[in-house]
């Protein structure tokens, strides 16, 4: 009788540990889906220096979405691959260390569900990390700034500090800082050319940020641009 119970208590649980690494397994495939981003223009009919003279920070936007090429555009300007041998990107970084990731928090994107995703430069896509519309929650953890609410789409850069320190100690935190603005600027100027309205967005809860969009160990949220028409 006992030896029966224990051979029972045996299958159980290795249905149980087996349906946990089935559903563990099954979630990594959904995770490394990757939406794949509409090709983008290397070159405009804006010159470097219009699309300068043309940058502003805008905090007023159209209701109208965005469209899947725009986010593409604006993802490829911040941090896309530029030469495909050596992963160089279109922003400098300290050591070609290339310590910042990109987060997109989508409310109104043709062709895309609301929610937030995570840039794959080298995939020339996005991966899901979580659905539904943060935009509110990310505004909230924003001190209430109502640009972020309303524009369809904010995009989150982040640092990951520690891929610097390794090779420059103490200075890392100057370098991604360094980094990040220069990321910044690049949206700045390729919305300026897509006609899109964009701000830099500095003030807000840090952990709370990291939290709504799913942001993994490390990566710590340094800027919010939110874009929209202008």
């Amino acid at each position: 009788m006992y030896n029966g119970l224990w051979i029972v208590l045996l299958v159980l649980l290795g249905v149980g540990v087996g349906g946990f690494l089935m559903s563990r397994a099954f979630r990594a495939v959904v995770n490394a889906e990757i939406i794949t981003l509409p090709g983008v223009r290397e070159d405009g009919a804006i010159s470097l220096e219009k699309a300068i003279k043309m940058r502003r920070s805008i905090r007023d936007y159209q209701i109208a979405p965005l469209s899947l090429a725009e986010i593409s555009q604006l993802l490829w300007a911040a941090q896309g691959v530029t030469e495909d041998h050596d992963g160089l990107r279109t922003a400098p970084s300290a050591g070609a260390l290339y310590p910042i990731e990109l987060y997109v928090v989508a409310g109104s994107v043709d062709g895309l569900d609301t929610g937030v995703y995570k840039y794959k430069n080298t995939q020339k896509g996005l991966s899901k990390i979580v659905g539904g519309d943060k935009r509110r929650e990310l505004s909230d953890a924003s001190l209430a700034q109502s640009w972020v609410l309303r524009a369809p789409a904010n995009i989150v850069i982040c640092g990951v500090h520690e891929r610097v320190e390794r090779k420059y100690g103490e200075r890392a935190h100057r370098f991604v800082s360094i980094e990040a603005g220069a990321v910044a600027q690049n949206i700045y100027l390729q919305a300026a050319v897509l006609k899109l309205g964009t701000v830099l967005v500095g003030t807000f809860d840090d952990a709370k940020v990291a939290t709504i969009i799913g942001a993994a160990k490390g990566e710590v949220p340094l800027a919010i641009l939110p874009v929209g028409k202008v």
